[in-house]
């Protein structure tokens, strides 16, 4: 089994940063491309970011030149560094990963989701 926790997320003021992590645990499994993706009350789950298992990355236009992501793959961590947060930015943010098994019963890759953690921006 893989689960995926993220944590970091919370209430802040337009203009400041929070940085989100993303912890992939289990055994016997290697992690390819992982994602965040967002969600706010009555839109669309909209893509945010992506990491490939070789260090690229792709941001979404929304979120270009502010948000950061990151890995650590010898911790199985991902990060989102997010500065300069507005307002429109409050969502539920949610970690992704496809994870192959090293098995020769399990083949392909398969997408794993995280419970997400909410980011609000106010004043």
């Amino acid at each position: 089994q893989v689960q995926l926790v993220e944590s970091g997320g919370g209430l802040v003021q337009p203009g400041v940063s929070l940085r989100l992590s993303c912890v992939v645990s289990g055994r016997m499994f290697s992690v390819h491309d992982m994602n965040w993706y967002r969600q706010a009350p009555g839109k669309q789950r909209e893509l945010v970011a992506t990491i490939t298992g070789s260090g690229g990355t792709n941001y979404a236009d929304s979120v270009k030149g502010r948000f950061t992501i990151s890995r650590d793959s010898a911790e199985n961590t991902m990060y989102l560094q997010m500065d300069s947060l507005k307002a429109e930015d409050t969502a539920i943010y949610y970690c992704n990963a496809s994870v192959s098994f090293h098995s020769n019963y399990y083949s392909g890759e398969y997408d794993y989701w995280g419970q997400g953690t909410q980011v609000t921006v106010s004043s």
